[in-house]
């Protein structure tokens, strides 16, 4: 009897052990890795108090790999609006710039704003009474021609008309029943963001229109994941340089960027693509206890290249449908490949940069930074009123 019950001893502890490693093997792909970003809790001095962030087990489709991106702590950003609500309350008023742009503040006082019509620049009336959150890439539609938002920054409410920096996206049309424009509800992929954000040229911004991915797709890297055995090679993207250009050009009036969304085989290809990643998404943050997912890490094939994170939760699920299809047109426009980043290797995209900084700010408002270190970038939007919040954080692994 003794010797039995010494036998069942070890069987209960060998049960146990495995399960433990099993366990550990599994947390690697849940664990928390706390990444302190903007210097640490802290934060060095007239910087917002950062909470650390952790990272999750990437969700992997086809060649696209998201990782989200959590955090303990949550602030309040209901005080803020996005672009999208406030266009379709009429809280805010974006329009052409022109001499016939007449609109009121808050307490009815008219302003007027005269200038001509300018292919990069607009004109923004925020007459909400909260300040309204803009972020690169967003795109806005009519006017005379369809324009994509060039800088994150704030706007505050009751503020005098603002000129409003913008990269056209449509070639071939300069008219319009109505200077003032509508939401489009959607983002322009990461390639042309890129453009917009960093590079702040408007040719190099329509030839990433024009041409899908400026990431160079003349081979893929072999072995990524961390070690893993070779890829195999990868196959042709979906939308290659002449089928994105024959869609935007498919109609001699206007090119227009948003029919990679509308009016293409390509949107149908980009809502289930982007069906599936999200469905396998919320799969992989069920359950979370304690823990909040404010953005994504997001790889193609085996390279990490850029990652969108908020000052909460609720501020992330409000962008997250446009920001997901975002990736997928870039992802759509890479070759089609079942490499998988490495876990560290997206950990280590967290971390805060220590090169160049360029910054702009509002007084009272935001502050905009921009860090550029080899061939990554780092642009933080921060409120400064009512309290310093890093509202946005975006980094990217530029293309060129």
């Amino acid at each position: 009897m003794k010797r039995t019950n010494q036998w069942v001893v070890a069987v209960v502890c060998l049960m146990t052990l495995a399960a433990g490693l099993l366990a550990a093997g599994m947390a690697q792909d849940r664990v928390l890795y706390p990444v302190k970003t903007g210097g640490g809790r802290s934060g060095p001095p007239g910087r917002p108090v950062v909470p650390e962030w952790g990272l999750l087990g990437g969700v992997s489709y086809e060649n696209l790999t998201v990782f989200p991106v959590v955090s303990r702590a949550e602030a309040s950003t209901s005080g803020f609006a996005t672009l999208d609500e406030a266009l379709a309350s009429g809280d805010v008023v974006v329009a052409e710039s022109g001499s016939d742009i007449i609109r009121r503040t808050r307490d009815g006082r008219p302003i007027r704003y005269d200038s001509g019509p300018q292919v990069n620049r607009l004109v923004l009336v925020n007459r909400g009474k909260r300040p309204l959150v803009l972020l690169a890439g967003e795109v806005v539609s009519g006017g005379k021609q369809d324009r994509v938002i060039a800088k994150d920054r704030i706007v505050p409410p009751g503020a005098d008309p603002l000129p409003l920096d913008v990269f056209c996206v449509e070639h071939g049309r300069w008219t319009g029943a109505s200077a003032q424009f509508d939401s489009s509800k959607f983002m322009v992929h990461p390639s042309v963001r890129e453009k917009a954000a960093v590079a702040q040229k408007q040719d190099e911004v329509w030839a990433a229109v024009r041409g899908g991915t400026t990431a160079d797709t003349s081979a893929t890297r072999v072995g990524g994941g961390g070690g893993a055995a070779k890829a195999a090679p990868a196959a042709p993207p979906v939308i290659t340089a002449e089928a994105l250009s024959s869609i935007v050009t498919v109609e001699a009036q206007s090119e227009s960027y948003d029919k990679i969304y509308n009016k293409s085989r390509v949107g149908k290809s980009v809502d289930s693509f982007a069906a599936e990643v999200s469905r396998r998404f919320e799969k992989a943050i069920a359950g979370l206890k304690g823990e909040r997912v404010i953005g994504v890490v997001v790889a193609y094939g085996g390279e990490v290249a850029w990652s969108d994170a908020f000052a909460s939760e609720q501020l992330f699920r409000v962008y997250w449908p446009k920001l997901l299809k975002s990736y997928v047109v870039e992802a759509l426009a890479r070759p089609r490949t079942q490499e998988r980043p490495a876990f560290e290797e997206a950990r280590a995209f967290l971390e805060p940069l220590r090169g160049r900084v360029n910054e702009e700010s509002e007084p009272g408002v935001y502050r905009w930074r921009q860090t550029s270190e080899g061939r990554l970038a780092a642009i933080e939007l921060e409120s400064l009123a009512p309290k310093n919040l890093l509202l946005h954080w975006v980094k990217i692994r530029k293309t060129s």
